[in-house]
């Protein structure tokens, strides 16, 4: 059986310097320095509407792309949409590799240079 969409995320979260987890508004949001850059979505909750997904912060030109050129796979979530954040469904076929990326640059979007350093550098 393949890990929960929820347990493959917080893998890929929790492995940015500093990073750590805290439930907010009854979701798994990840953080560094407190500053969220990813949020899980759970069908079950008004945050998923029936879909699981995970936003990131993204640059408001990638969200827009992404969302025109794959909207079965993207979409502009509530509340945080407008600052440019993106919206990736979990419950399909999930390209995990490329969401790894979009963590990594929600992470170096938010997380202090001095972390960014050490992500970008190995």
């Amino acid at each position: 059986m393949p890990p929960r969409p929820l347990t493959r995320l917080r893998k890929i979260c929790l492995a940015f310097p500093e990073a750590h987890e805290k439930e907010a508004w009854g979701e798994s949001t990840f953080r560094v320095r407190n500053k969220m850059f990813a949020m899980h979505a759970s069908a079950a909750s008004h945050h998923g509407k029936g879909r699981t997904a995970v936003w990131c912060k993204a640059v408001a030109s990638n969200q827009e792309f992404m969302v025109r050129h794959a909207p079965r796979r993207f979409f502009v979530p509530p509340y945080v949409g407008p600052s440019g954040w993106v919206g990736v469904y979990l419950d399909g076929d999930v390209d995990w590799p490329e969401l790894a990326d979009l963590v990594r640059d929600s992470y170096c979007l938010v997380a202090p240079k001095r972390l960014v350093a050490r992500v970008t550098t190995g």
